[in-house]
């Protein structure tokens, strides 16, 4: 494997397109990932939690149950309230359920190994990856809500359903990537050069 970022004339325009590559191939990552999921849970979210959520934030949130980031539920009525973190993946009793927990990772490995294998330099290629995977899941983690309110005799009810940010940001969009892709880079690199 020939090293492409050890020129010098071009440096720093082939360090920055191995960046944009990397950080591309990270929202890549991130959308494969999801719909991996999706295919093999869909089913379940339709029968699970049924038509008052779009499968699609439901998909999201066995999403981030699989990187291990509790979906939080958290309701109130009149003045009295709660939250409580729910892992749909835990709760469940299908295998394809437990299947989910190997998804992120695989794909971020196999990302890393990509880039590793085309651009060369393991650590440079493997970490941005974790710069447009942490956007995707960020992102996910907002548009992904589900929220609900209602008045029954001047009382209001009101309740609402999303990834915890933090941790969704912190765990799943930072720690996967950048550990996962980087082992699957370094992976490819040592076996290459053997």
């Amino acid at each position: 494997m020939t090293d492409h970022l050890s020129t010098t004339p071009n440096r720093s325009t082939s360090r920055a397109s191995s960046v944009a590559a990397s950080a591309g191939l990270g929202v890549l990552a991130a959308v494969i990932g999801y719909l991996l999921t999706y295919l093999l849970i869909v089913g379940e979210v339709r029968t699970r939690i049924g038509g008052d959520v779009a499968d699609w934030k439901g998909v999201a949130w066995y999403y981030y149950n699989a990187h291990l980031v509790d979906v939080e539920a958290s309701g109130s009525i009149g003045g009295f309230g709660g939250n409580e973190p729910v892992d749909f993946i835990a709760q469940s009793g299908s295998t394809t359920a437990s299947v989910l927990y190997v998804v992120p990772p695989l794909v971020l490995v196999a990302a890393g190994a990509a880039l590793a294998y085309h651009l060369g330099e393991a650590v440079a290629v493997g970490a941005p990856v974790t710069i447009g995977y942490v956007v995707v899941i960020g992102v996910g983690a907002f548009v992904s809500e589900a929220t609900t309110e209602a008045e029954f005799f001047g009382i209001e009810a009101s309740g609402s359903i999303a990834p915890e940010l933090a941790p969704a940001t912190v765990l799943g969009g930072i720690l996967y990537p950048l550990v996962l892709a980087t082992a699957g880079a370094i992976a490819v690199t040592l076996l290459v050069q053997k």
